[in-house]
């Protein structure tokens, strides 16, 4: 099979348009802004910091395999091995078949704890993002997902350490 590598922004805006029809419809949950918005606002994030296109391209499709028909071959096949590797890290492993709520967290937060620097990167940059919205939104809840963040941040010590003190600072568990 023929796999390609990343090759700037021309490859970039292939990215946003393949994560724009892969999203569809998907409405973010809160505010019920079109869902690209988020994977667009991670990508901004990561950009703050250093980092490579493949890491943009892999923040621009970090929800496509969890929330749509795309698989990861698909994202190799489209954007490179390394882009699609980046997305495998950045995708939950758990079913909800696999038990409660706690247990699913504990196997993803394992999957993300072995992920390379660059996914722990963008991942840093997801929760950045999800947090400012579901404390916005959600004050119920974000009392549960806080606690899943803290535990979550102390497994992702190869990512930035800007966006770490960041995520740190925002959910308050540093």
């Amino acid at each position: 099979m023929f796999r390609r590598q990343m090759k700037g922004e021309v490859m970039l805006d292939r990215v946003l348009e393949f994560a724009t029809a892969a999203h569809g419809d998907q409405k973010r949950k809160y505010t019920g802004e079109p869902y690209i918005t988020h994977p667009i606002a991670v990508a901004e994030i990561v950009k703050t910091v250093q980092h490579t296109d493949e890491m943009i391209a892999a923040a621009l499709l970090h929800d496509v395999v969890e929330d749509t028909h795309v698989t990861l071959d698909q994202i190799a096949d489209n954007f490179g091995d390394k882009v699609a590797d980046l997305v495998g890290w950045l995708t939950d492993i758990s079913r909800p078949e696999d038990g409660n709520r706690s247990f699913r967290k504990s196997l993803d937060r394992d999957h993300s704890a072995n992920a390379p620097a660059e996914a722990q990167t963008i991942k840093l940059a997801d929760l950045i993002h999800n947090t400012e919205s579901i404390e916005k939104y959600d004050p119920n809840f974000y009392k549960v997902y806080r606690q899943e963040k803290i535990e979550l941040l102390k497994v992702l010590t190869k990512g930035d350490k800007s966006l770490m003190y960041r995520a740190q600072q925002q959910v308050g568990g540093n």
